[in-house]
């Protein structure tokens, strides 16, 4: 599944996508997540859950999906 992602603000963090997208329930979750999924941030895994999105990044979830940033 592949899915754009509209962001007002100049980026968002990952640990908020998950939450945006109902990966996780709570910001707090997604330390655990990130230490427990395979996430890749442009193709590169990636585990901070502080990591910038910004218009044009991709993130991608196996299983869940590919999730494409885009500023409105």
């Amino acid at each position: 599944m592949e899915k754009e992602v509209l962001i007002t603000t100049p980026y968002i963090t990952l640990a908020q996508l998950l939450k945006m997208e109902d990966i996780i329930a709570s910001g707090g979750q997604a330390k655990w997540y990130l230490r427990e999924q395979k996430v890749f941030f442009n193709g590169e895994p990636e585990d901070r859950r502080g990591k910038k999105l910004y218009d044009g990044d991709s993130v991608r979830i196996p299983e869940v999906g590919l999730f494409l940033i885009k500023s409105k």
